[in-house]
């Protein structure tokens, strides 16, 4: 049974299963653009390239030689049209040897130095992606949980594959084509301008209808590519989704209604990327047509001066050769414009996740816990006042006060709805109160360190989450330094022990993805020897025998008995066989305690307990 606020807590993989309440419109997680501060897609380049800054410099330094290497060519064809040419005629032989070792230096030198220039950048650009990709996954893991309920994994898978292999192919090789279309075009209109002023300011002039066209070029593509991306995420949330669901989706038939959601989405992916298609053809026409008219305009004007005896004809040769050079990469131009809008796009979506904060943040000014006697039986909780009201529906707790004594083990129960999970995920900090505090020993859970509560608290939810890799390195995930003697200990207390040896390679087995090489009881007894091995003061079951059978669930009751002991415990249950183990049950209501007494006092009453428990004995008849 999964009550209402589960179900807006549930992650990624229970969403195909579980409907999901629709966040408000304004909702900015309803959107796949988290709102970011203006100009952080700038200020994270800036943070990234920071670091980085002396390699940078070095590859624009060497850029800047290798291009005037490049354009050092056609100044040297009309010095040997014109002097070295004429000179060879008359018997000197050097100018004209001196242009050919000229021109296969600069080509030996421009090889050079752009091979320097591209292991440079490379290197730049695969560090920076590594700062990036650490830097995402670092912070997703650092929000809270109410974000990762509310913003989808597939959009983060997208984020840290799809936008980042964006920004990859700017960085290895859009920079290096603008920096060398930026180049070119500023020694070439100056050379023109330094070879014949005519030329020189016809070129110049030439490029304002160029400029027109790459700037409306420009517009058009940022919004088609920032569509894109998000057409992207999509396609992604929807596959992810799928295969996270994949039991129930095969098990209601929901194949034919995934399959016509996914074409259409696909269909809409595919329609976007032909509008890019589009809109990069318009381009590439526009320039091809203003840069051949003007190339042919500019070499008749030429030609005309050549003949009327006022240009010569090498600065004619070195104009229309440079002419060429200015006008070709505009083509190179617009291809790097599709890759600075995706990039620009995806830098967007990822500054703006960068700039999402916890909703649960580290406090300013940490206290710690008071000590705690080495025998002592776990540590007090109080609600004060506590109000809590998710952000996609009403208020769950209106007001809730409630004090749990060291060492006390409390069984809450309830209809569907009624509070229990949002208790418990307040207790462990998933969530702050809307107003109220939770204190733990007097304490104020805000004002305690996150590792320090994390080694106070410990959940054990209803579905025992296994990471891929061995049983033994799932145990000792609460406490990594432990030994292999410890976490023996604790899976033979747990009576965890026998089946792990079973196992082919014992706790050296790996349990592969969700730990799906063992059965849901054993996962369980699994996550109970992993919170035994933490040693938490205080340890929150939610739910934790509700999936599993008959055999399963009383496995996991006799872990519990050992687990619960000295510990102050908050075990939330459906299954009343749970609650013999408790000191005391809570039933709640509508976010409010309806009864609280001794299971027995509350069995041998009237009141909702003595039903649920008379209801329960009558369905084992």
């Amino acid at each position: 049974m999964t009550t209402s606020e589960d179900a807006r807590e549930t992650g990624d993989a229970d969403k195909s299963t579980v409907p999901q309440e629709r966040p408000a419109p304004e909702d900015p997680f309803d959107h796949d653009v988290l709102p970011a501060p203006k100009g952080a897609s700038l200020s994270l380049l800036r943070s990234l390239l920071a670091p980085r800054r002396a390699r940078v410099r070095l590859a624009a330094v060497l850029l800047l030689l290798q291009q005037a290497a490049v354009q050092a060519g056609p100044l040297l064809v009309a010095f040997a049209i014109d002097r070295a040419v004429p000179a060879f005629r008359d018997g000197d032989h050097g100018p004209l040897i001196a242009v050919g070792a000229g021109y296969l230096g600069c080509a030996l030198a421009s090889g050079g130095l752009q091979f320097a220039f591209i292991r440079v950048s490379a290197r730049i650009s695969q560090d920076v992606l590594l700062d990036l990709r650490s830097r995402i996954y670092r912070h997703v893991q650092v929000l809270s949980v109410d974000f990762h309920d509310r913003y989808t994994s597939g959009r983060l898978i997208s984020r840290t594959t799809t936008d980042v292999e964006s920004l990859r192919e700017l960085l290895n090789e859009g920079l290096e084509e603008l920096l060398g279309i930026a180049l070119s075009v500023v020694y070439i209109a100056l050379t023109l301008l330094y070879l014949d002023w005519g030329l020189g300011g016809a070129a110049v002039l030439s490029f304002w209808p160029l400029y027109l066209l790459i700037r409306s070029f420009r517009r058009r593509s940022a919004r088609v590519y920032r569509a894109r991306s998000t057409a992207t995420a999509a396609v992604i949330v929807a596959f992810t989704e799928t295969m996270n669901g994949i039991r129930p989706v095969q098990a209601f038939r929901r194949e034919r209604a995934n399959d016509a959601r996914f074409d259409e989405l696909n269909g809409r992916h595919q329609r976007i990327n032909g509008t890019a298609v589009l809109e990069m053809a318009r381009y590439v026409v526009g320039s091809r047509l203003i840069a051949n008219t003007a190339v042919a305009a500019i070499v008749l004007w030429g030609a005309y001066r050549v003949a009327s005896g006022g240009l010569e004809l090498g600065v004619l040769a070195a104009a229309a050769l440079y002419l060429r050079r200015l006008y070709d990469p505009i083509d190179r131009l617009g291809m790097f414009l599709n890759s600075y809008q995706s990039a620009a796009a995806s830098l967007e979506k990822i500054a703006g996740l960068l700039a999402q904060r916890p909703s649960v943040p580290e406090p300013a000014d940490p206290r710690p816990l008071p000590p705690r006697p080495a025998r002592a039986p776990g540590r007090e909780v109080v609600f004060d006042g506590v109000r809590f009201a998710y952000r996609t529906g009403g208020e769950v707790l209106p007001r809730f006060d409630l004090t749990l004594p060291a060492g006390q083990t409390v069984a809450v129960v309830g209809a569907t709805g009624a509070g229990k999970s949002t208790l418990a995920k307040l207790l462990a900090r998933f969530y702050d109160p809307t107003d109220g505090r939770v204190l733990l020993d007097g304490v104020d859970l805000r004002d305690l360190a996150t590792p320090e509560l994390r080694r106070g608290v410990v959940m054990v939810t209803q579905e025992a989450f296994l990471f891929s890799g061995t049983v033994a390195e799932n145990i000792t995930i609460g406490r990594p330094d432990a030994t292999r003697a410890e976490v023996e200990q604790a899976a033979k207390a747990i009576g965890a022990h026998d089946f792990i040896t079973a196992l082919p390679d014992g706790y050296d087995t790996d349990v592969r993805k969700r730990g799906g090489r063992i059965s849901a009881g054993q996962r369980q007894l699994v996550a109970f020897a992993r919170a035994l091995l933490a040693d938490p003061a205080v340890l929150i079951l939610d739910e934790a025998t509700s999936s599993l059978d008959i055999p399963g669930e009383r496995a996991v009751q006799r872990a519990m008995d050992t687990v619960l002991r000295g510990r102050t415990a908050v075990v939330i249950a459906h299954r009343l066989s749970t609650v013999e183990i408790a000191d005391r049950v809570l039933v709640m209501a509508d976010g409010r305690v309806v009864e609280d007494g001794a299971p027995g006092a509350l069995i041998a009453g009237e009141g909702r307990f003595a039903t649920l428990h008379q209801a329960w004995r009558d369905s084992l008849v």
